[in-house]
């Protein structure tokens, strides 16, 4: 699985707010400046994450987007949940998303749905303990 320029640059400016906010909202404009992302495109994935609770928007003078919570609380996890949806490679093996796969005749002997298992296990072992602050520290 390769992280699309949606969830790469979500955790770019989740990492910039992580970083720079104070606890004062930062305009997209500035983290797209900072960043090198598209204003429009960083905007939409603003929304996505505000959606999910992991940003809040102040609106007006002085507005923009900061943190819901402390960067320690939000693991990478979610965030790739919110942004890149499923985790796992296939959907025989997906927690959130599973899909039964039509060319298998039974997951319980299928040799990719073992290994599927353990890259998914061992991906979210990283993810969830890994949060926003330890890309920060």
């Amino acid at each position: 699985m390769m992280l699309s320029k949606k969830t790469k640059y979500g955790i770019k400016a989740l990492t910039y707010l992580a970083r720079k906010s104070d606890g004062l909202p930062i305009q997209v404009h500035t983290i797209a400046e900072e960043e090198k992302i598209s204003h429009k495109f960083l905007e939409a994935i603003m929304i996505s994450l505000k959606k999910a609770e992991i940003l809040q928007s102040k609106k007006g003078k002085g507005g923009g987007y900061l943190l819901n919570e402390d960067p320690a609380n939000i693991t990478m996890e979610k965030v790739i949940r919110v942004l890149e949806g499923p985790i796992a490679m296939l959907p025989c093996v997906s927690l959130n998303f599973y899909e039964r796969c039509a060319d298998c005749p039974d997951e319980k002997i299928c040799s990719l749905n073992s290994l599927m298992l353990e890259v998914r296990d061992c991906t979210l072992k990283v993810l969830k303990n890994k949060s926003l602050y330890d890309l920060i520290a």
